[in-house]
């Protein structure tokens, strides 16, 4: 394995991917990671999960210099950092940090697919509700990935 691509956030399902990644990293000695954050919008609505691609195109567009991205630029880049800098605490060279806004999914599969990633690397949030209707981000990308994700509970 040339090179992983590890979903992160500020979720506890990533902590355990995390901990699973650094012992992974440690074996296989990649020759590069790349972290990967997709922003979102706060709170959780079925508008913002059934908006097409053109509508959520069109509203990062918008969104674009204002304090509210401003924000989660913020955010994301404390969480990307905080992961790199833990990497590199164990050795891990080569490391690519990537902040992108969409659909979680969409953006982990095509950024995989973009960086030639060979494995996806990605943390499960455990059981929910909420997801038997939605549907959950890792077991999404495990289904559509055309490479081996590794789902950390």
């Amino acid at each position: 394995m040339k090179k992983i691509l590890i979903a992160v956030d500020d979720t506890k399902g990533t902590k355990n991917a995390f901990n699973v990644c650094n012992n992974v990293c440690s074996c296989i000695r990649p020759e590069s990671v790349i972290l990967l954050y997709v922003e979102q919008f706060e709170g959780r609505s079925l508008m913002t999960d059934m908006l097409p691609v053109s509508e959520l195109s069109t509203l990062k567009d918008v969104l674009e210099g204002t304090d509210y991205k401003g924000a989660l630029d913020k955010k994301a880049d404390a969480i990307l950092n905080y992961y790199k800098n833990s990497l590199e605490e164990k050795g891990v060279t080569g490391i690519k940090t990537i902040r992108k806004m969409g659909i979680p999914a969409e953006e982990i599969l095509n950024t995989a697919k973009d960086e030639g990633a060979d494995m996806i690397i990605i943390g499960s949030r455990g059981k929910r509700v909420s997801h038997v209707f939605m549907g959950s981000v890792s077991r999404e990308v495990a289904n559509r990935s055309e490479i081996p994700v590794l789902l950390v509970k």
